[in-house]
């Protein structure tokens, strides 16, 4: 929505020529802001991806799987195939000795009844593999439909915190949807003051709303990730450096969604990043108020997704 809206004040300012030169250089430095978010977007897919893509070869490992199986069974229906020619073969040879020797009729009564046991336990084996085949394939598609609904959960989440935390957009706050994650950014403008990690009145509403959300969706697991420039930091109390301060950060928010009872605590977890994980360039004021924020990232409950593989596997 950002880059949207930058691009068209750009093309505006361009279209119009009575616009000052700072007006014009003011709209092309947001048209560059812009441009690096989305790289930095796309640096940061590559990471997010990790997750679904090990899940892609889980279920392309699980594919191969059950091709493999597919094939095993295939042999063993050529195999009893082969048995019952033979069988055949052998009951039209026990027919033609049955006029001989009690000796030769003993003999081949012998080889029938053998060749009768291979049938029996190569009949039992191929219902054995065609019942596994049947189980897998089963816990193949309960898996792929757990996994879209997981996707479609986590995109109606992102749909519903968009509405209630519409008011603070274009305030500081983003909300998006990426790899089956959603990720709720806060800078710091919105909610502390320099060197502070008490949250202000604006930032604190922003918070319950997103806590109101939270409390309706019990599944959500919530990382809450504090995040700072890297101008050290010089003021004396408590604070020991931007680690510190990006993990005091964290624990504020975490106190603030934990007043809400409705939370389920044990889904909570505070982290601090301090300046090691920026959005963009420190060389630049613009740059470094953009590295000072919240990241709060809403992952589903992938319990059911590894307990099926396990017991796929």
């Amino acid at each position: 929505m950002i880059k949207r809206v930058s691009i068209g004040l750009l093309v505006l300012a361009l279209s119009t020529s009575c616009v000052s030169k700072k007006i014009y250089n003011d709209l092309e430095s947001k048209y560059t802001d812009s441009k690096k978010e989305n790289r930095r977007l796309t640096d940061e897919n590559e990471d997010l991806l990790k997750a679904k893509n090990q899940l892609e070869l889980d279920r392309s490992a699980l594919t191969s799987d059950l091709s493999k199986s597919k094939s095993e069974l295939e042999k063993l229906k050529a195999d009893y195939a082969a048995a019952q020619n033979k069988f055949k073969v052998l009951q039209d040879s026990y027919a033609a000795l049955e006029k001989n020797s009690s000796d030769a009729l003993q003999n081949n009564m012998k080889k029938n009844r053998d060749l009768l046991d291979q049938l029996d336990e190569k009949g039992k084996a191929l219902a054995l593999e065609q019942e596994r085949l049947n189980k897998s394939a089963q816990r193949l598609d309960e898996l792929e439909s757990l996994i879209a609904a997981k996707e479609a959960s986590m995109k109606k989440l992102k749909e519903t915190l968009s509405k209630a935390l519409n008011s603070f957009e274009g305030k500081g706050l983003t909300v998006q949807q990426k790899n089956g994650k959603v990720y709720v950014s806060m800078e710091n403008k919105l909610l502390f003051n320099s060197g502070s990690w008490a949250v202000g009145s604006e930032g604190k509403k922003a918070v319950v709303e997103l806590g109101k959300v939270l409390g309706d969706n019990p599944e959500i697991s919530v990382l809450i990730e504090g995040h700072t420039d890297d101008d050290a930091f010089t003021a004396s109390g408590p604070i020991v450096d931007n680690w510190d301060l990006s993990t005091k950060r964290a624990t504020a928010i975490v106190a603030i969604l934990s007043e809400n009872k409705k939370i389920n605590k044990e889904n909570l977890t505070a982290a601090g990043r301090g300046e090691f994980s920026p959005l963009a360039s420190n060389s630049t004021a613009e740059g470094k108020a953009k590295n000072r924020r919240i990241e709060i990232i809403l992952t589903p409950r992938l319990d059911e997704i590894s307990k099926m593989l396990n017991e796929i596997n």
